[in-house]
């Protein structure tokens, strides 16, 4: 018998993002909270008490990913490399497709709070039931965005009861799975942004240094040494670069 019930579960998460709900969902790399309309979404930002040139990340499968993002063939093998050879968590920025079925869901007010500059953040390979929350997602055409399930600017959460109220008080649904895989890194996932060229570091966080390995091994790609936590507890890189981006 499973200690965990994924499929349950998710179905339960993905029930109240199709209503419109917000849901704290444990992934690799902390609790997310994430929203399943419009309003939810913008609920969510009020009481994480984020700035103005924070983005939302889109809950994404990696089939989703391939279709939605643009990026040359090298750029799509460092994805798949560092997701599906090596298994790690990976939050993705590209370019991206406006055209497609899920972008098309969204206002205008959502559409700018969760994209820049033609680019739109993913996170891909962050745990079994994340994964099957994104398939039910993707199955319903049903664009569901938010970011860790924190105040922002205090870190990630990697346990349910180290969340603060005021993020426990918006959520429908809270599924606790404990201490998450990746706390041991206080950080939340590492962000790239891929496009032509080379890929770019915008936050160090976890399975950095494996991340890095793998793309200097395979693809001679140099990333910048992570200062560490005590240095850049945030691990952001460029956290102010879209407070203008359009």
């Amino acid at each position: 018998m499973s200690t965990l019930d994924i499929k349950g579960d998710a179905l339960r998460i993905f029930n109240v993002l199709n209503d419109g709900g917000i849901a704290i969902i444990p992934n690799d790399a902390g609790y997310a909270l994430m929203g399943g309309s419009a309003e939810a979404v913008q609920k969510i930002f009020n009481a994480k008490r984020r700035g103005s040139h924070k983005r939302n990340a889109m809950l994404c499968s990696m089939e989703t990913q391939r279709e939605l993002h643009v990026l040359d063939s090298r750029s799509r093998e460092m994805i798949d490399a560092i997701t599906r050879d090596f298994d790690l968590t990976l939050g993705a920025v590209a370019p991206y497709r406006a055209d497609h079925p899920l972008m098309a869901k969204l206002d205008s007010d959502l559409l700018k709070g969760s994209t820049a500059n033609g680019t739109l953040a993913m996170l891909l390979n962050a745990g079994q039931l994340f994964d099957e929350v994104c398939r039910l997602c993707r199955e319903a055409v049903l664009p569901v965005f938010g970011s860790s399930a924190n105040l922002s600017g205090t870190g990630p959460r990697f346990r349910v009861e180290d969340i603060q109220p005021e993020i426990l008080d918006v959520a429908d649904i809270t599924v606790d799975y404990g201490l998450r895989k990746h706390h041991i890194y206080r950080r939340s996932a590492t962000i790239m942004r891929f496009g032509n060229g080379d890929p770019e570091c915008l936050r160090i966080g976890s399975c950095y240094e494996l991340i890095a390995d793998v793309l200097k091994r395979f693809f001679n790609v140099e990333l910048p040494p992570d200062p560490g936590h005590d240095a850049n507890p945030s691990g952001h890189l460029q956290e102010f670069a879209l407070r203008d981006a359009s």
